[in-house]
């Protein structure tokens, strides 16, 4: 959540900063600012220029437009996702006390104390925000000629989650930065250099970029850039090169990044499945998941958030079913304030697209703290997760821009069903040859999945269906109900249809009260060996007035009158049901997608949802 971006070069300032904040839309976000060295403010005292607004950057560039654009090299920009104070031009970023001007991603939880502390210095404040007290602190310890002891003393008493990006009034063409439990980068150009959340900002103009750690500061001028640590001794860091270019992170012709991350999925599925398979079966010795240590674990955590956690839900299923190793699947939110009873032989399995996702980062210290052996699946390769974790593997979905996640799902499963297969054979549940034959069928996922995409017709019919609902249910048994619960998250996403997941047979024990008359219930029913039991579900629901679309395979029969709408997958026996999530819960995200579309809202970037969680 939340967009920073910082330049510093030969370049049109406002226009580089606006061009990065659009790249970082996908974060969420609900005002804009950017603050600008005016180009003639080459001296000590020189001008700050400031403009921000409430609402999105076709508000900021209107205001640009009319007000005039600051000219000038160096400044910084933000994208503003509200916590403390509403969404106003106010509250916006950039913040100044008129020597200091700040852009904040993050939480300070000790704002409270802090601001009444600088209240009694004599400072003042316009803003509702917690960011608005770091330009003040900044301010009070900077003696004028030092911008590094001023950051290093205000960074001691901040506590909570920061990336911080800081210009000071004396130091024209000077872009310093620091973090604390938020991400930000260094992108390193032609004599140019970037600040920011997130690659896409800045990516095209340079694939080369360092990440700052905790508690580092980044000082840069038009000499070059130099990384301190929180003791303001030099650090050398390394630098690393993107291994996607701009057009993986366009829309290349779709009308949404989510349209075109769900046609991606069948490639992002066997690029992700060539990178972990070695003569036909999983291979994890390489980042030391070796079978000694998996013969080893006596239990599982997969901890994880929204989407991620239902991977991580089908895990459990595809674990507990083949390697016969109990599995817990734990919200991240939770897990560190449960105390749960983790130590030294388990698993702890951290999902995560971005690889910097508050919770779960807070899980795996806490994991790490109790002993646990820690593994990270992640899409980011050198993001705090994976950089933290006893051992990582990188999803390979490339650029992920819309906010609904589709593609990072995909091929998180693609990865826990791998890791399951090599769970169950070093475990001696299968023999090598099964394992064989389940990773070949792993390989006729992406093309399932395609047969969905090239039969999304039918998903569309059955989003005109939805379109003027107010709510739904999904429903369905064991993988079917993992599927429930990502296709409702989907729709809910990106519709704004109240949707809710249960598991079938949980239906009569209260959920089925709400069941009335054309209420549309979908029913995932892709498991050969509990459909009948599936069907009793259904049936309860449709004698009670509700809409039946059913969601299955090909062959699967019906007796008349119990299903109104069926969408039937082009699946035979080439996927077993174990796998049979993957294309199927392609067809939920094109469900989702196109009620979306039908109903008038972008897809890419629904209200109040933001991409990365990175505060709690």
């Amino acid at each position: 959540m939340c967009g920073i971006v910082g330049y510093i070069g030969g370049r049109d300032c406002a226009d580089v900063l606006m061009d990065g904040l659009e790249k970082l839309e996908y974060r969420g976000y609900d005002s804009a600012g950017i603050a600008v060295f005016e180009k003639n403010a080459r001296s000590p005292g020189g001008t700050i220029s400031t403009v921000k607004t409430r609402g999105k950057l076709k508000c900021m560039a209107d205001k640009l437009a009319a007000e005039g654009k600051p000219e000038g090299f160096c400044g910084i920009g933000h994208t503003r996702w509200a916590t403390h104070g509403e969404p106003s031009d106010i509250n916006s970023h950039p913040h100044s006390n008129g020597r200091v001007t700040i852009v904040h991603n993050g939480i300070i939880e000790n704002y409270t104390e802090l601001k009444e502390f600088l209240s009694e210095k004599g400072y003042s404040f316009v803003s509702q925000t917690d960011s608005e007290i770091v330009a003040c602190l900044l301010d009070f310890y900077f003696d004028g000629s030092d911008p590094l002891r001023a950051i290093m003393e205000t960074v001691k008493e901040l506590r909570g989650s920061y990336a911080l990006g800081i210009l000071f009034k004396d130091f024209p063409d000077h872009v310093y930065a620091t973090r604390k439990g938020s991400p930000l980068i260094v992108g390193l150009g032609d004599s140019e250099y970037f600040i920011a959340s997130d690659i896409p900002a800045f990516l095209k103009y340079t694939k080369d970029y360092a990440i700052l750690d905790d508690d580092e500061i980044v000082a840069i001028d038009n000499g070059g850039v130099k990384f301190f640590d929180v003791h303001g001794i030099a650090v050398k860091k390394q630098i690393h090169t993107a291994d996607w270019d701009i057009e993986q992170a366009q829309k290349c012709g779709y009308p949404h990044y989510m349209l075109k991350e769900i046609y991606e999925q069948p490639d992002v599925v066997e690029k992700t499945l060539d990178s972990i398979i070695t003569d036909g079966v999983p291979d994890f010795s390489g980042i030391g998941l070796t079978d000694e240590l998996l013969r080893g674990v006596k239990r599982v955590f997969v901890v994880a958030c929204g989407t991620a956690m239902h991977a991580g839900i089908v895990a459990r299923y595809a674990v507990e079913k083949l390697a016969r190793v109990p599995v817990a699947v734990e919200i991240a939110s939770e897990f560190r304030y449960m105390d749960p009873i983790v130590g030294e032989d388990d698993l702890v399995i951290l999902v995560s697209q971005s690889g910097e996702t508050a919770d779960t980062i807070a899980s795996l210290e806490l994991a790490k703290s109790r002993g646990a052996k820690t593994l990270a699946v992640v899409n980011v390769k050198y993001s705090a997760i994976a950089r933290g974790a006893d051992m990582c593997i990188h999803t390979l979905a490339g650029p992920e821009i819309a906010v609904a996640s589709t593609k990072a799902y995909m091929v998180q499963i693609t990865v826990l069903y791998a890791l399951a297969f090599r769970f169950a054979y070093a475990r001696g549940n299968i023999l090598e040859s099964e394992m064989k034959r389940l990773t070949a069928q792993l390989y006729n996922a992406p093309k399932a999945i395609r047969d969905v995409i090239d039969n999304k017709d039918e998903c569309q019919f059955i989003a005109s269906q939805l379109v003027n609902v107010e709510t739904l249910f999904f429903i369905g048994r064991g993988f079917d109900y993992a599927l429930s619960l990502e296709g409702s998250l989907k729709l809910k996403e990106i519709t704004y249809i109240h949707s809710e997941a249960y598991a079938a047979g949980e239906l009569k024990h209260g959920t089925i009260s709400l069941i009335e008359h054309n209420i549309p219930v979908i029913t995932v029913a892709t498991q050969r060996n509990i459909l009948a039991k599936t069907v009793s579900n259904m049936e309860e629901v449709k004698a009670r007035g509700a809409t039946i679309i059913a969601v299955c395979r090909k062959g699967t029969e019906f007796a008349e009158g119990t299903v109104d709408i069926e969408l039937k997958l082009n699946i035979g026996d080439e996927l077993d049901d174990m796998l049979i999530p993957l294309p199927t819960v392609c067809a939920l995200q094109l469900i989702a997608y196109y009620t979306s579309v039908l109903r008038g809202i972008d897809p890419d970037k629904p209200r109040n949802l933001a991409k990365s969680v990175t505060t709690e």
